[in-house]
């Protein structure tokens, strides 16, 4: 300071100036640095597609065995001895032709002394209507007395009911003679035979199958949660499981309960066409219901502390949306809830450059 003071007034001027002139040119220095440091804000360069629906899934297969839509058990009514079985397995039979005979030895006994019986009721009623005319004629002329008439009416209802229950005998044992032989109810063939000539047959014991040769079907059991919005004349996918041919199905019946207790129920499938005969193994196909979901490519996802998100564009800015997978469909991620729609424009490619809210500029 002491060597500043002594200078002269105009050497001080100069050196003065020179530093003003200093500092400013040092400010102006620090200034354009700080502008040459700054980062230019530029579109981020992103890759973009459009979220969409989750494709149907490849169906769920239940095995079953094809049988007869129109199909009987065919037994006897009365128990006895099999004398005669005219047909075979797999023969072709047609509505009223005779299967088979029984052979009881009580039946046709019991048919001849209902005959009998009836034969002699018969009689006695007309007896009694003769009996009645005659006292008719009697009773005008004074010789029988009213309750003499009366007696003879009364005796001859009398005969005339049980000439109505000797019928209605006769015609329940002709009936009972009848069951002695097994017809068919309707065309088809012979499934299955349980009973061989010789055999006793008891009341109601099956003896022979018949299925109807048109019309086929099978019966799966499922779960409950596949039938919902199933609905019967639906067409359904089936497999022939030994050649692996597909067809056409429709629904016939749908349980509304488990017959066995457990948690799977019955549904009756429709085969149609040639696809498969009686007998033969098939495979149905159903698809699980669910409300519709929406996807997006795997690669689109990332992964925060706050869990799974995607990069959605709104108005050429990054916004990040939660998300949650609920399954994997190849490259594609399936979605649960509301947070994305069909339509909606995600990013794939440049995440690691993305943040929130920055404009982008969308590659093709």
């Amino acid at each position: 300071m002491l060597i500043i003071s002594r200078l002269p007034r105009f050497t001080l001027s100069i050196v003065a100036g020179a530093l003003a002139a200093s500092l400013l040119a040092g400010c102006g220095a620090e200034q354009n640095a700080d502008a040459a440091q700054a980062p230019v804000l530029r579109p981020v360069p992103v890759r973009v597609t459009e979220v969409s629906l989750a494709q149907a899934t490849e169906p769920l297969r239940f095995a079953g065995v094809v049988r007869a839509r129109q199909r009987a058990g065919l037994t006897f009514q009365v128990g006895g001895v099999l004398k005669e079985r005219s047909v075979e397995l797999g023969q072709r039979v047609e509505a009223g032709q005779v299967l088979a005979r029984l052979y009881n030895p009580e039946l046709l006994p019991a048919r001849d002394a209902a005959r009998a019986k009836l034969a002699e009721l018969q009689a006695q009623t007309a007896q009694a209507e003769r009996d009645l005319q005659r006292a008719e004629q009697l009773f005008e002329r004074g010789v029988v007395s009213t309750q003499q008439r009366e007696q003879q009416r009364s005796r001859l209802e009398a005969l005339q009911a049980g000439v109505a229950s000797a019928r209605a005998s006769l015609r329940q044992t002709e009936q009972l003679q009848g069951e002695t032989e097994l017809r068919a109810p309707f065309a088809g063939s012979i499934e299955a035979l349980s009973v061989e000539p010789g055999e006793f047959v008891s009341p109601g014991q099956p003896v022979m199958r018949l299925a109807a040769s048109d019309g086929h079907e099978v019966e799966v059991r499922v779960p409950a949660r596949l039938l919902v919005g199933l609905e019967t004349g639906q067409s359904v996918p089936v497999w022939n499981s030994l050649s692996g041919e597909q067809g056409a199905g429709r629904v016939i019946e749908i349980g509304l309960g488990s017959s066995t207790g457990g948690s799977l129920y019955p549904l009756v499938i429709g085969v149609e066409g040639d696809l498969a005969r009686s007998g033969d193994g098939v495979e149905v196909g159903l698809l699980a219901t669910r409300l519709p979901q929406t996807t997006v490519p795997v690669s689109a996802i990332m992964r925060s502390p706050n869990g799974l998100a995607v990069f959605r564009i709104e108005q050429d800015r990054a916004r990040r949306v939660a998300v949650q997978v609920s399954a994997l469909q190849g490259e594609r991620a399936v979605l649960q809830g509301d947070a994305l729609t069909t339509g909606d424009k995600v990013v794939y490619a440049g995440l690691t450059r993305l943040a929130e809210g920055d404009a982008v500029e969308l590659l093709p």
